[in-house]
């Protein structure tokens, strides 16, 4: 699994006028497979070490645990329709986004908690996440009909004001 997308400054290099070091936007894609869902969580979790993001450490276990519930959700429910999918890591100043893009035109919803089921209620978990560190969390349709499900979580508390309006926009 190779990550694609915004080089790292060279080790000292100041990095580009207005943009501090860690920040990028980083793309990668996987075959719709259950092993590309640990695949994906370690790959985010060695950008984040890599870029040297400010990241607290239940931050980064949110956002790992983010990716593993996007990507079995791909991996479970859109391989049919789409044997490939991507997954895109932006990282601002203040935020860290991560996405999920497949080619299934369904649009996910959070289940309800039903304490019946021992499934199903990962989007919930993930929503809920969102919520409760400040974040956002939302699904678009692609041009080409299928998905992006993604959620950005602020890197500190105090830049929890975090607006999807202020995001950049997925690629």
């Amino acid at each position: 699994m190779e990550i694609v997308g915004s080089v790292p400054p060279e080790p000292g290099a100041a990095p580009p006028r207005g943009q501090v070091a860690y920040e990028g936007v980083w793309r990668f894609a996987a075959p719709a497979l259950d092993s590309s869902v640990p695949r994906a969580r370690h790959a985010v979790r060695d950008l984040l070490a890599h870029q040297r993001v400010p990241a607290p450490d239940d931050l980064v276990q949110n956002l790992l645990l983010i990716v593993s519930e996007l990507v079995t959700n791909a991996v479970r429910h859109a391989a049919l329709l789409s044997p490939e999918i991507a997954v895109e890591v932006s990282i601002g100043p203040d935020w860290v986004r991560v996405a999920v893009e497949d080619n299934h035109p369904y649009r996910p919803k959070a289940l309800a908690a039903d304490q019946g089921r021992t499934g199903g209620r990962g989007l919930l978990l993930v929503q809920t996440i969102a919520e409760e560190t400040g974040g956002v969390y939302d699904v678009q349709h692609t041009a080409s009909g299928g998905k992006v499900v993604w959620v950005a979580l602020p890197l500190a508390a105090a830049r929890a004001a975090l607006t999807a309006t202020s995001l950049p926009p997925i690629r």
